[in-house]
């Protein structure tokens, strides 16, 4: 299998790989399972984990390859990197919003944990477009309506960028 991705972003998990990957693989369109790894007699000397128990998961969502690793407690995630989902709907935002979130918390401004602790932010493709406006009046306007909304709400960041 030929790597089309030169980057590949590694999540730690305890021991939740691959019920991890089975589950972003659900919630997103074109994903799949790419390979599973299991620990051999060196992962229980080296790790403590029993030869043939899951060590890596690789699965890709809408065309972006990760890996899931089951590396044991020593590391949690935090809001210090998070996996944008850019939508072009308010449907597709709260599709997102909803599916990511079950078992997790709801953050704001568009951002939420999902059961695993893995930050995610679920943002409008306009959004990026409305912030770079050239006019800081609309900037202002629009960075102080996200700034009060949990999920992000297109209809209302339309209005604050149009000023009604």
């Amino acid at each position: 299998m030929a790597i089309l991705q030169k980057i590949t972003p590694c999540l730690w998990f305890d021991t939740e790989a691959e019920e991890a990957a089975e589950f972003y693989v659900s919630v997103f369109e074109n994903s799949r399972i790419l390979r599973v790894q299991k620990y051999t007699e060196a992962g229980y000397e080296n790790h403590g984990k029993p030869a043939g128990t899951i060590l890596t998961v690789e699965f890709e969502i809408s065309g972006q390859r990760l890996t899931a690793l089951n590396g044991g407690p020593h590391f949690k995630f935090s809001e210090a990197i998070s996996l944008e989902v850019n939508c072009d709907s308010q449907q597709e935002i709260d599709y997102y919003w909803e599916k990511l979130s079950d078992g997790g918390e709801k953050g704001n401004c568009g951002w939420l944990k999902d059961r695993y602790g893995l930050s995610w932010q679920v943002t409008p493709d306009i959004l990026a477009e409305m912030l770079s406006d050239p006019d800081q009046n609309k900037c202002v306007r629009v960075t102080n309506a996200f700034l009060q909304m949990k999920k992000l709400d297109i209809r209302e960041l339309e209005r604050a960028f149009t000023g009604e």
